[in-house]
């Protein structure tokens, strides 16, 4: 990784974009992606020459609120976004995590770094990842060109989804420029249901049973006892949470019917909206693991069985989407933990910790990344190593 103080190149606009990665690529040099900087620890850049910084890149060029569409340059700061569509009642429906104090990060995140990691909060489980309100794009691929795909609506069939594939690509496909995102109104209400004392099967029981319910749950969060004693929660019994939300008659009405379906797990609690948003802010954030040192490792897996990953590892977990998503921070060898997870038919990442971030890929799918990323980057001239061997971030 390099020094951001050393030889950093911050262009204003989509073309110096463009001619500083044609000009990296013709003369074989390599370039470190960076948006805030806040993820730059996770599968560190091997061997680039310079750094191509998106902090001048931070114009929102149209928000239409009635038209639930927002268009921002790749460097736009989330907190900006954020505070933007909140004025006009609105949200970005994906909830992303801003995850700096979590990663030590002294930067703020910004939407692009968001999309291209596709990172997304405890409502994906009701209104999907980042990728599903990813409409349209301008890129500049490693071989120096300049590409638009998708558009300003929901549903466009034209071409290639090139959104959904540079989500999650983490800047080694393309430099994403200028996106295009859908924004939903915010919710007027919320309540969060809490259940107290459970162990991590019966929790997993819980959250599978409030989501097959037809009350629209927007976020299933479970913190065994060793983790809801942390900061900032400081509580004495594992809590598992069930949030509601939309208009305040819709709420109560789920809320109540809710309760009833879940009366066998135990006397339940109830949080009002702010402190219901305050509880998911700290999900979302994973405040609870801010302090520790051991490696933090953020697992993805079936929700009916996420429960089983962290049995076998020693450590500490936090479940949310329902138990689809496992932060575990453990010492536990990365080659047992991917092997527990992998069983479970999930995969794990590194997000804090010696060691490769990203889960190497064999076989078929190792073959097929190689070829999107030669389509985008034959001279690998974009985050080269980011993801590690087997993967589209390979120089």
């Amino acid at each position: 990784m390099l020094d951001l103080a050393a030889r950093t190149e911050t262009p204003k606009t989509a073309a110096e974009v463009v001619a500083l990665v044609a000009d990296a690529g013709a003369a074989g040099r390599r370039l470190e992606i960076v948006g805030g900087g806040t993820k730059r620890g996770i599968g560190a850049v091997a061997g680039a020459d310079a750094v191509l910084s998106l902090a001048g890149l931070t114009k929102v060029i149209d928000y239409a609120p009635d038209e639930l569409v927002l268009t921002a340059q790749a460097g736009v700061k989330l907190a900006t976004l954020e505070k933007l569509v909140a004025a006009e009642g609105q949200m970005l429906p994906f909830e992303p995590p801003h995850l700096a104090k979590l990663l030590g990060a002294k930067g703020q995140p910004t939407l692009g770094g968001t999309l291209a990691a596709n990172l997304s909060g405890p409502r994906r489980i009701r209104a999907g990842a980042a990728r599903d309100h990813f409409l349209g794009l301008e890129a500049v691929t490693g071989r120096g060109e300049l590409v638009k795909a998708g558009g300003r609506v929901v549903k466009n069939v034209t071409g290639y989804d090139l959104s959904k594939l540079m989500a999650g690509s983490w800047g080694t496909l393309a430099v994403l420029t200028e996106v295009t995102i859908k924004v939903l109104p915010a919710a007027r209400s919320e309540v969060t249901i809490l259940i107290f004392g459970l162990d991590d099967r019966r929790a997993g029981e819980a959250m599978t049973l409030a989501l097959n319910a037809p009350v629209e749950v927007s976020g299933a969060a479970h913190l065994p006892r060793a983790t809801a004693e942390r900061a900032p929660l400081k509580g004495e019994l594992a809590v598992t949470a069930l949030r509601l939300e939309g208009f305040e008659a819709s709420v109560v009405a789920r809320a109540d019917h809710l309760l009833s379906a879940l009366r066998t797990f135990g006397p339940a609690e109830l949080l009002d909206a702010g402190h219901s948003r305050e509880f998911w802010a700290q999900v979302r954030e994973v405040e609870a693991f801010h302090k520790d040192p051991r490696p933090l490792w953020r697992i993805s897996v079936p929700p009916a069985v996420g429960w089983q990953a962290p049995q076998d590892l020693v450590g500490q977990a936090l479940y949310d989407w329902g138990g689809g998503l496992v932060w575990l921070l453990s010492d536990s060898d990365p080659a047992t933990v991917r092997r527990a997870v992998r069983a479970l038919g999930g995969h794990a990442t590194l997000y804090r910790g010696e060691g490769p971030a990203f889960e190497p890929l064999e076989g078929p799918l190792a073959a097929l990344t190689a070829r999107v990323k030669a389509a985008f980057d034959p001279t690998g001239v974009l985050n080269p190593g980011r993801l590690g061997p087997g993967r589209m971030g390979q120089g």
